[in-house]
């Protein structure tokens, strides 16, 4: 009879998974940062492509399915372990990874074999199923084998699949990662164009998650025994005295009490409205819904039901991160809750719902630069639904040649954010920094510095921010493009044309290379170039603003 009723909680259980959706995948999309990213398809960065696909994609993404985003080669240029999970798994992360995308810097290596295995162990592979969808243009650059993880994904995950996108690969290239789609049961898609990243992100990241299989179906229960109760533990849980009982999102965790009261061995984790039979003994049962959780010792003996009540002492917090007043909540902010008992605060993105023990929560909101901390009073069984302003001003900065010229698109673009106040010491604050056209801030009111980098052309802007307002930063830069050979050299070095007084001249940069190509500032400069016997020749140039200067150093 023990064994049965087990039998028929466990079928409960997984009915109830299936109903709320549990049972269907959880994903998490990989995208490669390496720095061959700015390599271009039919005039267009490869990494932009790549952004403006994936958010077409989540757009489609029913917002209760669990997403997830990481990262691989965007924080260093020579590290392998530049792997990184940006957006956890959740539901309604579309806004969170699109946002992270559109931050990414594109600078490393192909970790990719590495960065397939930290995903799977983020969804729990071993335990729930679980997808991942691998986005590359390049081949795995530090030692992995993405065929024999594919084999030892599959052999040990409840049901891990990976589909892998090749972004502009050859076929060649992508029969290297393909086996890695299908040891794991996955695809592998080709996309060479835009327009076939697009289908395959449809394919792949927006496909409806996989049907559930149908819940196995109890076997009949004989006749009950006269006088004998369905269930003996029916237990019941509040947010306050006196409130509804909790009937969805909450969870009970039953473990079996050991001899000085601690918990020992878990029996189960059950959830909802719970009924069950537990054999008799003594038991530790916690009750818990988001944050917020409160146990008791359970002593069970035959013959008896209990129908024990669990009162929470918590209340339902609701924020809305925004930049400004009347702004759209911005889905990419960061929500640090601190609230009473926790040992690490909580974080989340975008809106966020969640069940909280009363008292003080310290609610920490991060939009850029920008950040604003408020402490909210929170009583048993309230629901407090609040704006929390930051304070933000939103700018885009993109570099043109010159004042109504062409916008500079390459990999050389930087932009650094600097106070304009200057310190004590005549130096600036560095705030932030971004890379490539479209570079977006959030910053606080101030005035500010922007620096714009355009290869060895940097100029100075200044600028101020104000609550609520956008700008559209467009830096003429007062350069010109100089593309340089060189024959046969080991080496091309451009200097500055005027010597200082010690009839020196300023090195700007340089290559190892039979060609070099570089935005400068307008001027005349001086070109050497360098063979591998020491022979040098020079050769004069002059750039001017807007336009291309070619020279050829025999």
């Amino acid at each position: 009879m023990v064994g049965l009723a087990r039998s028929v909680a466990a079928a409960a259980f997984l009915l109830w998974m299936t109903t709320l959706g549990l049972a269907a995948d959880r994903v998490i999309v990989i995208l490669d940062a390496s720095g061959s990213m700015w390599a271009q398809i039919d005039g267009k960065p490869k990494l932009e492509i790549a952004r403006e696909s994936l958010r077409a994609a989540l757009q489609s993404i029913p917002t209760d399915r669990e997403i997830g985003f990481m990262a691989y080669g965007h924080r260093e240029k020579a590290g392998c372990e530049d792997i990184e999970l940006i957006v956890p798994p959740q539901a309604g992360s579309a806004g969170a990874i699109s946002t992270a995308a559109d931050s990414l810097k594109f600078l490393g290596k192909t970790p990719l074999t590495a960065a397939v295995k930290q995903a799977a162990e983020a969804l729990k592979y071993t335990e729930d199923r679980a997808t991942v969808v691998l986005i590359t243009d390049g081949l795995e650059t530090c030692g992995g084998d993405p065929c024999a993880l594919g084999k030892e994904l599959k052999a040990a995950g409840i049901d891990f699949t990976a589909d892998v996108v090749g972004f502009g690969l050859t076929a060649e290239e992508g029969k290297q990662v393909a086996c890695l789609a299908e040891n794991t049961g996955g695809k592998y898609i080709q996309a060479s164009d835009e327009k076939a990243l697009q289908d395959a992100l449809a394919e792949t990241v927006a496909a409806p998650a996989p049907e559930p299989a149908p819940a196995p179906q109890p076997a009949p229960e004989p006749a009950p025994e006269p006088a004998k109760p369905e269930f003996n533990f029916t237990p019941t849980v509040v947010l306050a005295e006196g409130g509804d009982p909790l009937t969805d999102g909450n969870a009970w965790e039953i473990y079996k009490a050991m001899a000085d009261g601690t918990r020992g061995d878990s029996v189960a984790t059950e959830y909802g409205a719970y009924k069950g039979n537990l054999e008799p003994g003594d038991y530790i049962v916690v009750a818990r819904i988001g944050e917020a959780k409160t146990e008791q010792k359970i002593k069970i003996e035959a013959g008896q039901v209990y129908k024990p009540l669990f009162t929470l002492n918590a209340g339902t917090l609701i924020i809305h991160p925004r930049p400004s007043e009347g702004a759209d909540v911005a889905d990419g902010a960061a929500v640090v809750i601190a609230y009473p008992g926790a040992d690490m605060p909580a974080t989340y993105y975008g809106d966020t719902k969640v069940v909280l023990p009363a008292g003080d929560e310290k609610v920490t909101v991060t939009i850029g630069q920008g950040v604003a901390t408020e402490t909210i009073p929170l009583a048993a069984g309230r629901v407090i639904d609040k704006d929390i302003i930051v304070g933000v001003g939103h700018v885009v900065a993109n570099a043109y040649y010159t004042a109504g010229g062409d916008k500079a698109d390459g990999s050389g673009i930087g932009f650094k954010v600097l106070k304009a106040k200057k310190k004590i010491d005549g130096t600036r604050e560095e705030v932030t920094y971004a890379y490539g056209p479209d570079s977006k801030f959030d910053l606080p009111p101030d005035d500010y510095v922007m620096v714009a980098t355009v290869d060895l052309a940097v100029v100075e802007q200044p600028f101020s921010v104000k609550v609520g307002e956008h700008q559209d930063m467009k830096i003429a830069m007062n350069a010109g493009v100089l593309a340089i050979t060189a024959p046969g050299t080991s080496k091309i070095e451009i200097f500055e044309a005027r010597k200082d007084i010690n009839g020196n001249r300023k090195s700007l940069g340089y290559a190892y290379d039979e060609k070099y190509q570089a935005a400068l500032p307008a001027g005349d400069y001086v070109v050497v170039s360098e063979k591998s016997d020491n022979s040098r020749k020079e050769g004069t140039v002059t750039v001017k603003a807007g336009e291309r200067a070619e020279l050829t150093v025999q």
